[in-house]
């Protein structure tokens, strides 16, 4: 059983979730990471640094023996225990505005009602905030609230936005000079450990490891069936690499296992796990564009395994860094190769290059279509999705489809109308099938 939100009546969910071997080892990887960030709350050898998803340094962080702390992941695992609903009435009433970032709220939220974390245990306070610019403005007012409610050390690495599609020397240069002058002593300063460029190499191997199986798994979608679904099952397999895990023996482990589940599927041509088990058939493929939302997941992916509809591409598997197109953390150059990954990650790119993957996905995985989940709250994902979807219409002949819901908050899913909508996507495709073969 599970609910709907947080006012209403439970919504019967008869099947108990499959997980696979790669899902109970990320979920013990998540747990220890929360429980470390309780440990440190009584310790105060244990220093905590607050970073986020986009951009994040995590092979650098690792070099200081510090405990990463993502605010996102506090916000979407919150969500998905329904427990963010409470959070975000909570910012409100202390002067955040409805349209703020559901994440901020419920970060927010969260912090005053004791920041105790999905695990149930409360969170370290940072004693450092470390925000990674990467297009998400958002994020800056993000960490002034923390400073203003936390006032501890705040550093800020500045990536400069890829305006004009492409990444210049002068722009990687001026990331690897932040890094050396500011981000580095920082880190120093907060941990009481000499930076070691040696063991930023080291965690840099892992992390090129990790990413060569997460792009192996995600480009299995281009089979038929797909083994995978890119955006709802997409989300667990980016996760050890966009979080605290990047650049670990465990997560190169995690993805080692992953790719053997995965690869199984393919040869015995099998379809994506879901909650709901594996998918017998498949209908429809879809390229994703958006967020994810958090308080519904299961009903919301219930309603694409209900009609045979596999997605086997998405943006949002790309928010945390883009390594399809060759990028991989380099230990033979590690402060340019960071500088690299943050000026790269989906949201630093511009609305073109946004464009041109997506219809790249659809050409590449042989999709049906595009469809655009609109966060209500999240400006540097919504900003320019209309203009995105009619430009990838004409020049795929493909349909197209909008639905909202929104990250974190419950009072902005409305499942009889995001189901409305894609039903009759499905038949636009449909029609669409029996117009070419007419």
């Amino acid at each position: 059983m599970t609910t709907d939100n947080n006012t209403k009546a439970p919504v019967n969910l008869a099947k108990d979730v499959q997980k696979d071997h790669s899902q109970l080892m990320q979920k013990e990887m998540i747990r220890g990471n929360y429980k470390k960030l309780a440990e440190a709350v009584d310790d105060p050898d244990k220093k905590v640094v607050y970073t986020f998803v986009p951009g994040n340094l995590n092979e650098l962080i690792q070099c200081f023996d510090v405990v990463g702390n993502y605010p996102e992941i506090n916000a979407l695992q919150s969500a998905m225990q329904k427990k963010t609903g409470a959070y975000i009435m909570e910012a409100e009433r202390h002067g955040q505005d409805e349209d703020v970032c559901t994440y901020v709220k419920s970060d927010l939220g969260m912090m005053r009602k004791g920041n105790v974390g999905p695990s149930g245990d409360k969170i370290a306070d940072p004693d450092l905030l470390l925000l990674s610019y990467t297009g998400c403005f958002t994020f800056m007012k993000w960490f002034e609230a923390l400073r203003h409610e936390y006032k501890c050390d705040t550093t800020m690495l500045h990536v400069p936005y890829q305006g004009d599609g492409i990444i210049t020397s002068n722009m990687r240069d001026y990331v690897v000079k932040q890094l050396k002058e500011d981000i580095i002593p920082a880190l120093e300063r907060t941990s009481g450990v000499k930076f070691d460029i040696d063991r930023l190499r080291e965690n840099m191997r892992h992390s090129a490891k990790a990413e060569d199986k997460l792009v192996r798994v995600l480009q299995t979608a281009k089979n038929k069936p797909s083994p995978i679904d890119s955006y709802f099952g997409g989300i667990y397999y980016v996760g050890p690499s966009f979080s605290s895990f990047r650049g670990t023996p465990e997560c190169t482990a995690y993805y080692d296992a992953l790719w053997d589940e995965v690869n199984a599927r393919v040869k015995a041509g099998q379809g994506p796990v879901t909650p709901e088990g594996v998918m017998q058939k498949e209908r429809y493929r879809l390229v994703v564009e958006g967020p994810p939302n958090y308080t519904h997941m299961r009903e919301f992916w219930k309603m694409f395994y209900d009609e045979g509809a596999v997605v086997v591409a998405s943006s949002y598997t790309k928010v945390g860094g883009v390594y399809e197109n060759g990028f991989r953390h380099d230990p033979d150059n590690p402060l340019e190769s960071l500088a690299d990954y943050c000026l790269g990650c989906y949201t630093n790119l511009n609305l073109p290059a946004r464009t041109e993957m997506l219809e790249n996905y659809i050409n590449d995985y042989e999709a049906d279509g595009l469809l655009i989940n609109s966060i209500k709250s999240c400006n540097s994902f919504s900003a320019g999705q209309l203009l995105m979807m009619n430009e990838i219409e004409k020049r795929t002949g493909k349909p197209a489809a909008f639905v909202e819901t929104d990250l974190v908050d419950p009072r902005y899913f409305s499942s009889s109308n995001v189901k409305n909508r894609l039903e009759s996507y499905f038949q636009m495709i449909e029609q669409k099938r029996n117009s070419s073969a007419a």
